[in-house]
């Protein structure tokens, strides 16, 4: 996440099954230069135990009514995970500011614009299927935001150490989206 956040990130998400991921919400939430969330929270438990070790957000990758209200009272946004425009609108109706698409459907910036065609109101952001190559069209196509996972975080890398080449990867996706028409 270092090597993320020196590519120029910052807004992160630790997923909760990441090893000691309450203690790290905790360690990078109190950088004030940084958004943390926390990710595949399924309980609303887990939300609640993320938000009081720093997590300003919360992302799941279900539609789960008992999280949404968990984060509304909590205080944080909350992103659950969704396929279907039926899902994003349910997530949407219950309290969900941001709908995260998840898993990238083939056509990934054709579809968000489908989808945003009779309901403008979501704020869709694709988690997956995201990269340096598509994330200016996902943009384009009316993504509220983007999530890079596997394209940023390739697991030779983190087995070899190769920190650098991920903080490479950042700043190639940070400029990507932050490049006039990205």
């Amino acid at each position: 996440m270092e090597a993320a956040i020196r590519g120029g990130f910052r807004v992160i998400e630790f997923t909760l099954n990441t090893p000691n991921a309450m203690q790290h919400i905790a360690e990078f939430s109190a950088r004030e230069s940084l958004i943390v969330g926390a990710g595949t929270v399924l309980t609303p438990t887990d939300a609640y135990t993320a938000v009081d070790a720093g997590a300003q957000f919360i992302v799941s990758p279900v539609v789960d009514e008992a999280v949404i209200e968990e984060a509304a009272e909590l205080g944080v946004a909350v992103m659950p995970g969704t396929q279907t425009p039926t899902e994003m609108q349910r997530a949407w109706e219950a309290g969900a500011q941001l709908q995260k698409l998840f898993p990238g459907p083939a056509g990934g910036p054709s579809y968000v614009k489908a989808c945003l065609g009779p309901l403008p109101h979501l704020r869709i952001v694709p988690t997956s299927g995201v990269d340096e190559s598509n994330a200016a069209a996902f943009l384009h196509a009316g993504a509220w935001a983007l999530g890079f996972v596997a394209p940023l975080f390739v697991p030779e890398d983190m087995v070899e150490g190769r920190f650098d080449r991920i903080e490479e990867r950042a700043r190639r996706f940070v400029d990507a989206v932050n490049r006039p028409g990205g």
